[in-house]
């Protein structure tokens, strides 16, 4: 019982740490009203994770978003994944976000294999993110976390545009 105390206070305390992204910027409906446009563009990629041993890990399952990159989502980015690609699963805040960016925003999920594309993408600058997660899902702490890429949409692809989500 009391390794149970002490693991559920751990994880408390880990939570307690992680920090709500910063953003001072409002988020514009104007500014990301172009997601809701219809393009020719087409994104397409994969999602994955190579774990430490060199096993890769795709995001089976898992819920893509495309996100405007919006002056609101740089900087709500930038404060939660910094300087890299990647975030810890256990680091990723679980603080409410704006309901009006949630709704501009279009999602799509991955294979098995981790695959995913979005169709009739309107020209602009998106976010794509999903999250790689593995381990036993009822355990407090499980490896993996989110990670993400900026993509450009011109207007004149001929092709789809491949993204790689793998933190790196």
């Amino acid at each position: 019982m009391t390794r149970i105390a002490y693991v559920l206070g751990l994880a408390a305390l880990l939570g307690a740490c992680v920090q709500q992204p910063v953003t001072t910027t409002s988020f514009s409906a104007e500014e990301a009203g172009f997601i809701r446009k219809t393009g020719t563009g087409v994104i397409a990629g994969h999602a994955f994770r190579t774990r430490s041993k060199g096993q890769v890990v795709n995001a089976a399952g898992e819920v893509v978003r495309l996100i405007p990159a919006t002056s609101y989502a740089r900087e709500r980015f930038s404060s939660l994944f910094e300087k890299t690609k990647f975030l810890p699963h256990w680091r990723y805040p679980n603080g409410q976000v704006d309901p009006l960016y949630a709704q501009f925003t279009r999602t799509t999920k991955t294979t098995a294999r981790g695959r995913f594309s979005f169709d009739k993408v309107a020209p602009g600058t998106y976010f794509v993110s999903t999250q790689v997660i593995w381990g036993e899902e009822d355990a407090i702490f499980r490896e993996g976390g989110t990670v993400y890429d900026e993509v450009t949409l011109t207007g004149k692809e001929t092709e789809p545009v491949e993204v790689i989500l793998s933190g790196h």
